[in-house]
């Protein structure tokens, strides 16, 4: 009884049901319910983070960053889904774009400084981490293509563009399937520690079973999705009374809502010097955004949205992209990283949100 008594930030659990009351039961109010939806997000992210943690010192560092950026992108696949059924592909486009760059710039950032002020240096495997670069600046040239054919072959290629995303989105997808075997099975030397060893070996053994790891992984997502549909919901009424646009919102806003799972984890491993698991959370999730969660939405798109997805995105969303994977291919490529370094990735994203937010509505909009 005195343990549960004591400082948690489970407590705030208690805002899960108050969001829950603000949705179905009370009218109005939207301010209230986004502050109740963000609050209970937190504890649900630190479940996720937990449960993380103690699958990789099962496994290995890079299966367990995986867990993570998959279930933590879980939420924001499920919120995609419903906008995109909605018929809102710009705010499904810019949602996607905010968690590309916000979890290599604002996730990793935030994490390197953490870890940063506890330990002057910190250290990660510089292989995989180039071949995760590498995967990103894919990434990058999987936007840059379709928007560079929408400029370059006018009104005449307009027709073209949901074949070409099709078309891209499979090449995508069969390379992001080659990647986890690469990662999981052929190479995964390559994602071992930087100080040779693996999760297992250098931090203890996990105290849960793998049953309940998944199981706690697999209820924290489900209460996080459905949690942040609410939050959803109640920061687009809200950002708008502030003056924001559309874009902004979604990748910036949504982002971050998002991306809460990410942060709580990458940080927490962070400031425990396994920057390994770190990179693997908030790149890992890039990657998997990019390269699966977005070719996924332009299928499906086919099939379940009354309007068409494709993977034209505005010239700002092109060009935040590319400027992010240029930024932490820097960071990561002498595999050791400073709070320094944590600082400028923040730098980065915070004048990219500017852009975003100053940007006005009709350039926002794509063609």
């Amino acid at each position: 009884m005195r343990a549960f008594l004591k400082p948690s930030l489970n407590w705030l659990l208690l805002f899960v049901p108050f969001a829950l009351v603000l949705k179905y039961f009370v009218a109005g109010h939207d301010t209230l319910r986004f502050a109740a939806a963000a609050l209970a997000i937190v504890p649900l992210a630190g479940w996720l983070g937990d449960a993380t943690e103690q699958l990789a010192q099962r496994t290995s560092q890079a299966l367990g960053g995986l867990l993570n950026a998959t279930f933590g992108n879980a939420a924001e696949l499920i919120i995609a889904f419903m906008a995109m059924r909605d018929g809102l592909t710009g705010i499904v486009k810019a949602s996607l774009t905010g968690s590309i760059i916000g979890n290599i710039l604002l996730v990793l950032g935030a994490a390197i400084l953490a870890g940063g002020t506890r330990h002057k240096s910190q250290q990660f495997n510089a292989r995989g981490a180039s071949v995760q670069c590498t995967m990103l600046t894919l990434a990058a040239i999987a936007l840059v293509a379709p928007a560079a054919f929408h400029q370059l072959s006018g009104p005449a290629g307009r027709l073209s563009e949901g074949g070409l995303s099709i078309e891209i989105s499979v090449v995508l997808l069969v390379t992001y399937g080659l990647g986890l075997l690469f990662t999981l099975r052929t190479h995964k030397h390559f994602f071992l520690t930087a100080r040779g060893g693996d999760a297992a070996r250098s931090h203890g053994h996990a105290s849960w079973s793998v049953a309940r790891a998944l199981g706690t992984l697999a209820g924290a997502t489900a209460l996080i999705a459905w949690i942040s549909e609410i939050l959803v919901g109640s920061v687009e009424h809200a950002a708008k009374t502030f003056g924001m646009t559309d874009l902004f919102i979604g990748v910036v806003v949504v982002a971050i809502i998002g991306n809460a799972a990410e942060h709580s984890t990458a940080i927490a491993m962070a400031v425990k010097d396994r920057m390994d698991l770190a990179l693997g959370i908030a790149v890992g999730s890039s990657i998997q955004v990019a390269l699966f969660v977005a070719p996924v939405l332009v299928i499906a798109s086919h099939f379940l949205a009354p309007a068409r997805m494709d993977l034209v995105f505005s010239p700002a969303e092109v060009l935040a992209v590319v400027v992010a994977v240029i930024v932490v291919w820097q960071i990561a490529a002498d595999g050791e990283c400073n709070w320094m370094e944590g600082v400028q990735l923040l730098a980065v994203y915070t004048i990219l949100g500017m852009l975003f937010y100053f940007l006005p509505e009709a350039k926002a909009v794509r063609n």
